[in-house]
């Protein structure tokens, strides 16, 4: 059994990690409102985007002038990976769910012969995803130093996408991230941004609408503008979407966290009471004991 000081220095090293977690449990509480706000600022936007380049996609069908970003280069042999994680850490399982259903999929595609590479969009995806694809990571996205994510950062990455599309380094894109429901629900998702039209006929609610344009000029001039506006959107808003759940996530692992210290420094506390009363009975015996034989 510890003693006496050592239980001290236990329940005291405990209750200075539970005022830490509980701090960072309310810095993520007030990110996770702003960052919640954002995103709900931004999805009908990028829904509605996404359902006019749908639209036009449509209107394309089967021509052969159509922009490749919206029906691919004929191939998918090339599968370049998006994923999309935290900068940093103690937010459960938030960053390893990504990871995990990026690394399933890169597996099931390399079995069929399928060549993967990876995007890394913060340190902790690329930490996870270089024990086991390291060489097939091309480049990695660092904004631990940015205070707030803005379009500027998923218009880069989106950039950077369209360029080795460009260089035809790859045939499909897929951006993986976790999307956003509460704070206790992240969802990890997977998402075909090229060729846009893969990720279009997967989308029912795009599909089912039948809503009557005219153009101007025709739509060919209008989606070679649109689709990277599109892409860009699509990446800011996975963006945000995985800035709300790591808040989220980080909140609850917190929450647990300083619950788990509360716990422990009740058992310490009885342990610290038991360890002192014997001694103290200990004491007290040899005292008699003492007092007797005089």
């Amino acid at each position: 059994m510890a003693n006496l000081k050592e239980l001290r220095n236990r329940i005291t090293s405990v209750t200075s990690t539970q005022k830490i977690t509980r701090a960072m449990q309310m810095v993520a509480a007030s990110k996770l409102r702003k960052a919640q706000e954002a995103v709900e600022a931004t999805r009908p936007y990028s829904d509605k985007l996404s359902t006019v380049v749908g639209n036009l996609s449509k209107e394309m069908d089967g021509d052969d002038n159509a922009p490749e970003l919206l029906v691919g280069n004929g191939n998918s042999e090339r599968y370049l990976f998006v994923v999309a994680t935290s900068e940093r850490g103690l937010c459960g399982g938030f960053n390893s769910s990504i990871t995990r259903l990026a690394s399933k999929s890169a597996r099931s595609l390399i079995k069929k012969g399928k060549d993967v590479k990876f995007i890394c969009v913060g340190k902790k995806g690329k930490a996870a995803l270089s024990r086991e694809f390291g060489e097939s990571i091309i480049e990695f996205f660092d904004f631990s130093d940015v205070r707030n994510l803005g379009f500027a950062e998923g218009d880069s990455i989106a950039k950077k996408i369209i360029s080795l599309f460009n260089e035809d380094s790859f045939d499909v894109c897929q951006l993986y991230y976790s999307k956003f429901e509460s704070v206790l629900t992240q969802i990890p998702t997977e998402q075909t941004i090229i060729p846009f039209g893969l990720n279009n006929e997967s989308n029912e609610d795009i599909v089912a609408q039948e809503a009557c344009y005219e153009y101007e000029p025709d739509e060919v001039d209008i989606l070679k503008d649109l689709l990277p506006k599109n892409l860009s959107i699509q990446v800011f808003r996975a963006l945000l979407e995985n800035f709300a759940s790591e808040q989220g996530a980080r909140m609850s692992a917190m929450d647990n966290a300083t619950r788990n210290a509360n716990e422990m420094i009740d058992k310490l506390k009885i342990t610290y009471n038991r360890s002192r009363q014997a001694t103290i009975t200990s004491e007290l015996i040899e005292i008699i004991s003492g007092a007797e034989a005089l």
